[in-house]
């Protein structure tokens, strides 16, 4: 959880002086809000962590080898959202946004210390970019995957003149 924490601290740096309006802008029609990529990140941190409690549960045995998680940060491979994690275009609070992202972490938090290495690392589930991932590497994943948005908010704030 050492980057998920990580990432998230560096996320309340860059959002947490912008007003409610700020997040709600759009640079263009084609891009996200701020808003989006927060709700981009909680809906994703909330599918992601239902998805792998689910697999230790009822999925099978399969080892896979690690894969290099740490690259979804290199924003130059553009990634379409899945459907379960696309935001909408409704408007919403700074407010509203930081509960739902802490309530998200929270359940993620509880899991992976409510849960061993071993169990994750014997089951997997499919990434669309780098395939069978072990379970215990999907906890890092979405980490890293913040830090990815994190770049795109900084754009989006530089876009914006915030």
């Amino acid at each position: 959880m050492k980057i998920n924490d990580q990432a998230r601290e560096e996320l309340w740096t860059q959002v947490g002086h912008l007003t409610d309006e700020d997040i709600n802008r759009k640079p263009s029609d084609n891009e996200w809000s701020i808003k989006q990529v927060l709700e981009h990140l909680y809906l994703m941190e909330g599918g992601v962590t239902k998805t792998i409690q689910a697999q230790l549960t009822s999925g099978e045995q399969n080892n896979v080898a690690e894969k290099p998680i740490e690259l979804t940060v290199n924003r130059s491979t553009k990634v379409q959202a899945p459907e379960f994690a696309t935001p909408t275009e409704e408007s919403a609070t700074l407010e509203e946004l930081k509960a739902k992202l802490n309530a998200t972490h929270s359940t993620l938090r509880e899991f992976a210390e409510s849960t061993s290495d071993a169990q994750l690392e014997e089951k997997s589930y499919p990434h669309p970019v780098f395939g069978e991932m072990n379970l215990k590497q999907w906890i890092p994943f979405i980490g890293y995957h913040e830090l990815r948005h994190i770049d795109q908010i900084i754009e989006v704030k530089q876009k914006l003149d915030l």
